[in-house]
């Protein structure tokens, strides 16, 4: 019986955070300070993780996510990533990544089994990108996407949230991207995520801004087929590009109607909305297949009909302590 929630809504994507751990410290993700790690011993092992995935295609699941954090900081993620592809019924496997530790991976990754990534990416200015990022550097992002369209992690989608005041100017640019390369431009809504964030409203546009920019420079969006995946984006072209422009509105234009899927955070825990405090721990079912199945029912079918912020308004007030941050939970 395939997993369809109380409101009709098919699951077939599963999101897996292998750690709480980046080596930046993006300004939307995360406090200046950091995170309070979670101990080593926290942290799902790969044999567990695998047992969730098997159980989860059993029912239907086919799409995988590695996330994090930084899924290329823990270590052997190229063992899981050998194990997950190797499961009967997975026919889809991505990672969402900064990009940073590309060179150093992508080819064996590809190897491995890995179909694409998602490489974040704000500012293509250098200034910005250690500002946003608080210690990145832009070279190194910009290496990774060559190494993943060297070796073959395509399609290659870049994902930038829109900020208001801070890479608001630089939108023409990234939508140029998409003319000279197979590149997939993604736009996302700065969305508040964890409590530390409460600047959102600040830097908060709605993706019509893009919108309005393409036409103003003369490149026109045209609705284009998905790039492939399983993403919630709106999709174009802008005539004679070799990549698309996708637009994700998690505010002005929620998708829960259609989402598909469900969470597994880095300590254990299924969560069927990412802007809902509730989750499970899979832990005290691990070794019993049929009960973990019953576990991802069970949260499945506490599902909401949409997610907190639709719930609130964009001017509703979010409140402390419902939310994880997103290095904790995985983009």
């Amino acid at each position: 019986m395939p997993l369809i929630d109380a409101h009709g809504r098919k699951h077939d994507y599963l999101r897996i955070s292998v750690t709480d751990r980046c080596n930046l410290r993006c300004v939307y993700c995360m406090g200046e300070e950091g995170i309070e790690q979670l101990p080593h011993s926290d942290i799902l092992s790969y044999e567990d993780i695998l047992k969730v995935v098997k159980a989860g295609a059993e029912l239907g699941i086919s799409k995988i996510r590695i996330t994090g954090g930084e899924p290329l900081i823990r270590r052997e993620i190229i063992r899981l990533i050998e194990q997950i592809a190797a499961v009967e019924g997975i026919g889809d496997l991505s990672m969402t990544t900064n990009g940073a530790l590309l060179p150093r991976y992508a080819a064996n990754l590809k190897k491995a089994g890995l179909d694409r990534v998602n490489i974040s990416l704000d500012t293509l200015k250098p200034d910005q990108y250690r500002s946003i990022t608080r210690c990145g550097e832009l070279k190194q992002a910009l290496d990774g996407i060559e190494a993943a369209l060297k070796y073959g992690l395509q399609p290659v989608k870049l994902n930038t949230v829109l900020m208001k005041g801070i890479n608001d100017l630089e939108v023409n640019d990234f939508l140029r991207l998409t003319l000279d390369k197979p590149l997939h431009v993604r736009f996302i809504e700065y969305m508040p995520i964890g409590d530390h964030d409460r600047g959102y409203r600040d830097h908060y546009l709605p993706l019509s801004f893009i919108e309005e920019k393409a036409k103003q420079a003369g490149l026109p969006l045209t609705p284009a087929p998905l790039p492939g995946g399983a993403g919630p984006a709106e999709s174009y072209t802008i005539p004679g590009g070799r990549g698309t422009v996708g637009l994700i509105h998690p505010i002005s234009k929620h998708f829960c109607d259609t989402c598909n899927r469900l969470r597994l955070t880095a300590e254990g825990n299924l969560k069927a909305c990412l802007y809902w405090q509730d989750e499970k721990p899979v832990r005290p079912v691990l070794n019993d297949k049929k009960a973990l199945q019953a576990l991802i029912r069970e949260v499945l079918a506490g599902k909401p009909v949409e997610h907190q912020m639709a719930a609130d308004g964009i001017c509703g007030t979010v409140k402390p302590g419902t939310m994880r941050g997103m290095s904790k939970t995985g983009g």
